[in-house]
């Protein structure tokens, strides 16, 4: 199978309208029997690519290796409970 590049490296504000053009195109590279290769794309980038779901999609991986990345099950925040509830 062919590969398409696309270089990313001058993309600075990524927006959900950024991540739509490159699922297009990946649409249209897989139609014409090629893969998209993302090419110096930003950590926040990636992470934008995983938040919207397309990361298995468009073939990113967003985080660490699956070693690195920590066990899911819980909220990790800090802060004080001394504040009453909103309402």
């Amino acid at each position: 199978m062919r590969s398409v590049c696309l270089d990313c490296g001058h993309l600075e504000a990524t927006t959900a309208a950024t991540i739509d053009e490159i699922a297009r195109l990946q649409l249209t590279a897989r139609r014409r029997g090629c893969q998209l290769e993302l090419a110096n794309a930003n950590p926040y980038l990636l992470e934008l690519i995983g938040f919207v779901g397309l990361s298995d999609v468009l073939r990113v991986q967003t985080g660490g290796q699956a070693e690195e990345r920590k066990q899911p099950g819980g909220i990790e925040e800090e802060g004080e409970l001394c504040d009453p509830p909103a309402g």
